[in-house]
């Protein structure tokens, strides 16, 4: 037999299309064709499994919203409903006649609140009150939480705790007395400064020192309770970054500086907002009750002014205007201060 006529007989393997060697399970053909099929969702297109009803998720958490319902009770009562009083402070009102019947007045109440000095001493004692608050008071709580945070033993710090947290619970009548029979003309610290020859007088009646006495209170009083909001901050931050800061040979003191503090910058900055929203409210129950000892010139401030002139008084238009402008202030304060968080790169209050 020719060799070139088989050769040219037999068909040459590159001539074909090499045959499919794989093999495809029975099903699974279909299968890849519908996974890259449009209209076919994808991973990505996924619906969530939980697809309950408003009812069903209602009823599944009615023991939560049963328990926000007494809160959301109290802000709605106390808060809310309120604020449809501020209408007073347009209008020339009189209790028997009510909001429909008192008249309309525009502007009047504020133009006489402007006009006269006794809402501006009221404005000043506020704002001397609120800037000695802001600079002793504010940062107590962090330091005693610092201070708390470095105990070592569990058993001292909770001891500790639940002592500076006491003084929270006692009303302001009976922390005015208890300081008035330390500081008063015949109180302990009088009484022996007194007999050691340091004539200190009677510091309750003290006009000069009333600011820093109602602070001194305030601190006592409330410091231990604002230190848990900075404990609960400090509780979050990794105690690893402290190991490691330990064997790098950083004392307690770096370690606080570069670790602790900025840990509760965020929340530090949090309640300054807060603060100053809240500056032209100095405690009114606090001073209030020590009016009298150091007068009317040195301890009114505007929630006394408030109560006064609208509830004794009975001028309800001008003093619902004083404290429009205050509640007005506060909201002002409040934006500004969180604008400025937002540029130092900080969340504040709201984004």
């Amino acid at each position: 037999m020719n060799v070139s006529a088989a050769a040219s007989a037999s068909p040459t393997p590159t001539s074909q299309n090499p045959p499919d060697l794989t093999h495809e399970a029975p099903g699974t053909s279909g299968r890849k064709k519908a996974s890259g099929t449009k209209g076919t969702p994808g991973r990505k297109g996924r619906k969530p499994a939980d697809r309950r009803s408003l009812r069903e998720r209602l009823r599944q958490d009615r023991t939560l919203l049963l328990l926000c319902v007494p809160g959301i009770l109290y802000f709605a009562v106390f808060f809310y409903l309120p604020l449809a009083g501020n209408s007073i402070a347009f209008q020339d009102y009189q209790p028997y006649l009510g909001f429909k019947g008192s008249p309309l007045v525009g502007w009047d109440n504020f133009k006489a609140l402007l006009e006269q000095p006794e809402f501006w001493t009221a404005v000043w004692n506020t704002l001397k009150i609120s800037a000695v608050q802001l600079i002793l008071y504010f940062p107590a709580p962090i330091a005693l939480a610092l201070f708390l945070n470095s105990l070592i033993s569990n058993k001292t710090r909770r001891l500790m705790q639940t002592v500076v947290y006491l003084p929270h619970f006692l009303s302001w009548v009976v922390v005015v007395g208890m300081f008035q029979q330390v500081f008063g003309g015949a109180g302990t610290i009088t009484s022996y400064l007194n007999e050691h020859g340091v004539h200190v007088g009677n510091i309750m009646n003290n006009p000069d020192t009333f600011i820093y006495l109602i602070t001194s209170q305030s601190v006592w009083k409330d410091a231990g309770w604002g230190a848990i909001i900075f404990l609960a901050a400090m509780a979050s931050i990794d105690t690893s970054l402290y190991e490691s800061a330990a064997m790098d040979g950083a004392g307690w003191l770096r370690r606080m500086w570069h670790i602790t503090l900025p840990g509760i910058r965020p929340v530090m900055i949090m309640l300054l907002i807060l603060r100053l929203g809240d500056i032209l409210s100095v405690g009114f129950e606090q001073i209030l009750l020590q009016r009298d000892m150091v007068g009317r010139d040195a301890s009114e401030v505007l929630d006394t002014y408030v109560y006064f002139h609208g509830v004794v008084d009975g001028d309800w238009g001008m003093s619902t205007a004083a404290g429009l402008m205050k509640g007005v202030i506060g909201f002002v304060m409040i934006v500004l201060a969180n604008k400025f968080a937002h540029r130092l790169g900080e969340q504040g209050v709201y984004q």
